[in-house]
């Protein structure tokens, strides 16, 4: 029965409490969370099983450790079970039955049946080797040993096939058989013993049959055999010439056995083998650049190109001359004012279709140069990534980008850009300008009518001067000077209302990105750091 996430974590919080194992499969169950989705689900299907397995060996008895004999047909594997046995427990030859079971030989009773079921081995093919009435040989050094001769490997049998991988999988200790005849064969090599070089701490070859090579020639078969696995990457893997049918090395063989048996570290060797090959998969499929986001800085830069391509800068000067116009009608003396309005009739085009809601073709999102400014922040962003990854990273990115260029469309056109009110002190000189010709209209009116009445000699005076010309000057003067005084500000005032503009719009291309790019590729990008940082701790 498959275990659950929550049972496996449970049972692998009580097997490796406080020791750095535990942390190191945490590292790996943290990896395959952030890659699901990313990575292919058979390899991250793959790594769960290696936690369950290492789980399960390590909330087993640590008294026991689990060697496989392995190898091809007539190597004599079954021979070299037999003979660190002491017993005839496994048939040879062509008495060797046609099953896809393996053989066990325990040493040591107490916890052994807990590892046996884990292992799958059937009560008809276990031997306790306590209980064997056999006092020709002192078998203390392998006490605890589960001793397990599996099918041939390269059997015709499927069933065989499945059962040699399998058990291969759990063993603590692999210890592979070879034939000075088939040594070199690929079948093992490229199946069993490369695939592995992750495992050398926790594997054997045995030159089996070495009683048929010549004294003389037996060192350079051994060297050639280190040959071979120095290419396959076990150059570290020991090598031990035997022969079970005479006896030559098979103490040897027992001895290295039982010195790491001895050692007690068996067991916790395979599991970090396992982790550390787990965590290369994942390394190698999901690259191994560090961790990233988009910067503050990216992010910015990459406003800045989508805000030109949107004709940001464009609206935010038409709102900014817009304003220098009007105002500067608006504070002008009056006859000034009306001159420059008959003239720039037809020079607000651009904001006047703005202004009706629709999007003016001069400014309309150019949604080519949006499209490749995003393409390229992803493709800089997934820069060293693997594969999978980048085209996560892409997906996020480009995967809306028809949404992101209408929501660009819509934000850009509702922005009110302020350009059709203009700032209250310019109000505020209108009128003034206004009273003040009016003013100085009255006082010229007034004066003509008395002079045409030829009664201006009795207008009235102020200071001596007769009033009528003289509110037709200071209207006219006064107007004049609230132009020249004003007239400076109006710049400042028309840059900070397009400045205005330029910020609004600028935090609706900021707004869209954000939502539709940035946030995204983060959110792809955080897995990612996350997946490195489990892959990290696996390998610590």
């Amino acid at each position: 029965m498959t275990q659950t996430d929550g049972e496996t974590r449970v049972l692998r919080d009580l097997a490796t409490r406080g020791t750095a194992i535990g942390a190191r499969l945490q590292g790996l169950e943290r990896a395959v969370a952030a890659a699901r989705g990313h990575l292919d689900d058979a390899l991250l299907d793959d790594t769960v099983a290696t936690v369950e397995r290492a789980t399960g060996r390590l909330r087993l008895s640590a008294h026991h450790t689990v060697v496989a004999i392995a190898g091809a047909t007539g190597s004599g594997k079954s021979s070299t079970f037999n003979a660190l046995t002491g017993l005839e427990l496994s048939s040879t030859g062509v008495r060797r039955p046609t099953t896809s079971w393996a053989t066990a030989c325990v040493w040591g009773n107490e916890g052994a049946a807990e590892v046996l079921e884990w292992l799958g081995i059937p009560p008809r093919h276990q031997t306790m080797r306590d209980s064997m009435l056999d006092t020709k040989r002192d078998d203390k050094a392998l006490e605890g040993v589960v001793l397990m001769d599996l099918p041939d490997h390269d059997s015709t049998e499927l069933s065989h096939h499945l059962e040699v991988d399998r058990l291969v999988e759990l063993a603590d200790l692999l210890v592979w058989v070879l034939d000075p005849q088939k040594y070199a064969d690929a079948a093992i090599h490229d199946r069993y013993l490369a695939p592995y070089k992750t495992h050398a701490g926790v594997m054997l070859v045995v030159l089996n049959h070495i009683d048929t090579i010549a004294p003389e020639k037996r060192q350079g078969m051994v060297d050639d055999v280190k040959r071979l696995l120095a290419l396959d990457g076990l150059a570290e893997v020991k090598v031990i010439a035997i022969s079970a049918r005479e006896g030559i090395g098979v103490e040897e063989l027992r001895q290295e056995i039982a010195s790491r048996v001895e050692q007690k570290r068996s067991t916790t060797v395979r599991v970090e083998a396992d982790v550390a090959a787990a965590a290369g998969r994942l390394d190698a499929a999901g690259g191994s650049a560090p961790g990233r986001e988009i910067t503050a800085e990216r992010a910015r830069a990459l406003e800045d190109r989508v805000a030109e391509a949107a004709g940001v800068p464009t609206i935010a000067a038409a709102v900014e001359r817009t304003i220098r116009s009007r105002a500067a009608r608006a504070v002008a003396w009056p006859p000034v004012g009306l001159l420059g309005r008959l003239r720039r009739r037809n020079q607000n085009e651009l904001l006047a279709g703005y202004r009706a809601g629709s999007q003016p073709h001069a400014v309309a999102v150019q949604r080519a140069a949006v499209d490749n400014s995003i393409r390229e922040l992803a493709d800089q962003t997934a820069q060293g990534l693997g594969a999978p990854w980048v085209d996560s990273v892409r997906q996020a990115a480009t995967g809306r980008l028809e949404e992101t260029d209408d929501a660009l469309d819509r934000g850009l056109t509702s922005v009110d850009l302020g350009a059709d009110r203009l700032p209250g002190w310019v109000g505020l000189v209108r009128v003034l300008q206004i009273v003040l010709l009016l003013a100085a209209i009255g006082g010229g009116a007034w004066w003509a009518v008395l002079a045409v009445q030829g009664t201006h000699d009795d207008a009235p005076e102020l200071a001596g001067f007769p009033l009528p010309p003289l509110v037709l000057a200071v209207g006219l003067a006064l107007g004049i000077l609230l132009w020249l005084v004003f007239r400076p500000l109006v710049g400042g005032a028309a840059r900070s209302r397009g400045d205005d503009a330029d910020e609004a719009l600028r935090q609706v291309v900021a707004d869209v990105l954000a939502k539709q790019v940035v946030a995204p590729v983060n959110g792809v990008l955080a897995s990612y750091s996350s997946f490195r940082a489990g892959i990290a701790q696996a390998q610590e």
